[in-house]
C-alpha cells in the first residue's frame, strides 16, 4: 500500500543543506578568504574591504602559505613562465598521449629524476593525483598485494590504497616495532608496499627512513615515500629528507609536489624506469588527465634548478624557523616541538580555533586558517603556522604579540 509520504519527492537540496548545517555547528565548515596576492609583496597580501559606502584596501600577513621559499614570486621563475607562455600558449592541448607532451615536459621530468637520483620521473596535475594513481595502480600490479600504511598518511595516499582494492594494514605512526610485527606476520613472498611520508604536514614529525628501508629489504617490500613537504627544503640540493639522510637511492618510489617549495603547481613520482613506465602506461589518473601547461613546466624547471644551486636559500629558511620558535619560547607561547619546519599550536576545539583565527584576521591583520577535522583528529584542532623564507623578524614579532592577545 502506498502512503502519502511515499509519494513525496525526495528533496536532495535539503539533505545536503542539513549536512552542511551540521558541519557549521561542529565548527568544521571551511570558509575561504579571497586573497589579492601581490608577487612583489609576498607574504603580505591585500584585501579590499567594504566599509559602509566606501572601500578600504587593508594589508595582511599570510602565515598559511606553503610557498615556503617564495618561488612563486621569484623573478627568474616568473620570467621563465612568461617567455614560455608567449611561445607555447597557455594550455597543453590534450593528454600526454594526445599532443600534451612537449620538450618542456620531458626536460622537467628529467630535472626531477636527476634531483632525486632516479632513472625516471612522471608528471601529474597534482601530488594528490600522483599518490592516488601510483599507489592504486602499483597495488593492483601484483597478485594479492598488502599495503602497509603509516597511521598519519595523507588523504591522497589513503585514497590510493582504497582505489587499489588491496588489503591494507596500518602501523602506528613512525612505530618501527609495530611495522616489523606486521611484516613478520606476513608471508615473505607476498607482495608488500610500505607507504609513508618523510615530513608529516600536521604533526611535523619526520619518518625514520633508513630504518624503514632496512625492514623493507629484510621482508621483501617495496617502499613508497611522500616527500611533498620536504622537497626544496631539505637535502644538499633540495631533494628532500631521504636525500638528506643519504638513502634516496634505496627508496623505490618518491612522490613530490611542485606546488609548495617550488612555488608552481603539479605533482610527480620518481623511481626506476620500469616502475615509472608501468604507472605511465596503466595509471588512469595520468592517462586521462590533460597535461600541465608547457609554461608551467618551464617555470617549475627553473625553480628546481635555482633552489638546487642556491643552498643558502634553504639555510635562511631554516634559520627563520629557529627565530620564530625562539620568539615563541621567550613569549611563552606553547607549540608542538618537532624536528621539522611545521609549527603547530593546539587549541583542541574547532569553534574556538575559528574564533581565534577570526580575531587574528580582523584585529591584527594576520591570516591563519584553523586546521580542523578531518585534516587533524578531533581534539587536535588548532593553528598551523607556516613561516617562509620571506617572513621578516618584524612579521614574527607582530605574530607573537597578536597570539598573546588571543590565546
Amino acid at each position: 500500500m502506498t502512503t502519502e509520504t511515499d509519494t513525496l519527492p525526495l528533496n536532495y537540496d535539503n539533505i545536503l543543506a542539513n549536512h552542511l548545517d551540521n558541519l557549521k555547528q561542529q565548527g568544521n565548515y571551511r570558509y575561504f578568504q579571497a586573497l589579492d596576492k601581490k608577487a612583489d609583496k609576498h607574504p603580505v597580501f591585500e584585501k579590499t574591504l567594504q566599509c559602509n559606502v566606501s572601500t578600504v584596501v587593508q594589508t595582511f600577513v599570510n602565515w598559511t602559505s606553503n610557498d615556503y621559499m617564495g618561488m612563486s614570486a621569484h623573478p627568474q621563475v616568473i620570467q621563465a613562465f612568461v617567455d614560455a607562455v608567449k611561445t607555447d600558449g597557455v594550455g597543453s592541448g590534450g593528454t600526454r598521449n594526445i599532443s600534451g607532451t612537449t620538450q618542456r615536459h620531458i626536460i622537467l621530468e628529467k630535472t626531477i629524476a636527476d634531483l632525486h637520483q632516479k632513472q625516471a620521473a612522471l608528471l601529474f596535475t597534482s601530488a594528490y593525483v600522483a599518490n592516488s594513481t601510483a599507489i592504486s595502480i602499483l597495488g593492483r600490479a601484483f597478485p594479492n598485494t598488502l599495503i602497509i600504511s603509516d597511521a598519519e598518511n595523507h588523504a591522497s595516499m589513503i585514497e590510493g590504497i582504497k582505489l587499489s582494492r588491496c588489503e591494507k594494514q596500518i602501523f602506528r605512526h613512525n612505530d618501527l616495532q609495530h611495522l616489523e610485527q606486521i611484516l613478520a606476520e606476513t608471508d615473505r613472498e607476498r607482495p608488500k608496499i610500505i607507504a609513508f611520508e618523510s615530513v608529516y604536514s600536521m604533526s611535523g614529525t619526520i619518518a625514520p627512513i633508513p630504518d624503514i628501508i632496512k625492514l623493507a629489504k629484510k621482508y621483501k617490500a617495496l617502499t613508497y615515500l611522500d616527500e611533498v613537504h620536504a622537497v626544496g627544503l631539505y637535502g644538499e640540493n633540495g631533494e628532500g629528507i631521504a636525500g638528506q639522510m643519504l638513502c634516496a637511492h634505496d627508496i623505490d618510489v618518491i612522490n613530490g609536489t611542485l606546488a609548495k617549495a617550488f612555488g608552481c603547481v603539479g605533482g610527480y613520482i620518481a623511481g626506476n624506469a620500469t616502475i615509472v613506465d608501468y604507472v605511465r602506461s596503466f595509471g588512469e589518473g595520468f592517462i586521462f588527465s590533460s597535461s600541465q601547461p608547457p609554461a608551467l613546466c618551464s617555470a617549475a624547471t627553473e625553480s628546481i634548478l635555482f633552489l638546487k644551486n642556491n643552498p643558502n636559500s634553504r639555510k635562511n629558511f631554516h634559520e627563520n624557523i629557529k627565530i620564530l620558535r625562539g620568539v615563541f619560547r621567550q613569549a611563552k607561547i606553547e607549540f608542538e616541538e618537532n624536528p621539522s619546519h611545521i609549527t603547530r599550536i593546539i587549541i583542541g576545539d574547532a569553534k574556538r580555533s575559528k574564533l581565534i583565527a577570526d580575531r587574528l584576521f580582523n584585529e591584527f591583520g594576520i591570516y591563519l586558517q584553523p586546521i580542523n577535522f578531518p585534516t587533524v583528529p578531533k581534539g587536535k584542532e588548532g593553528l598551523r603556522i607556516v613561516c617562509t623564507v620571506l617572513h621578516t623578524q618584524d612579521h614574527i614579532a607582530a605574530l607573537a604579540k597578536a597570539l598573546l592577545c588571543v590565546l
